[in-house]
């Protein structure tokens, strides 16, 4: 369920541009999950993980892949 929510969120967030620009202004993922959750979007930080195959690494801001280690 919670991988729907996420396509549920990119999907919106595609046509909606204030739900948009509200998750743009997270300042780290943790804050990006709770601004969905405030919208009706139901999904932890390890869930957009997992769905979306993104890991950010809070001690240098980095972005990567997630190769499943």
């Amino acid at each position: 369920m919670s991988k729907q929510e996420v396509i549920r969120l990119f999907r919106n967030a595609q046509t909606n541009p204030n739900l948009r620009k509200v998750l743009n202004s997270a300042l780290n993922l943790e804050a990006f999950v709770q601004i969905a959750h405030q919208h009706g979007y139901n999904f932890t930080v390890e869930e957009w993980q997992k769905a979306t195959g993104l890991v950010i690494e809070n001690s240098d801001s980095q972005v990567y892949e997630n190769q499943g280690t």
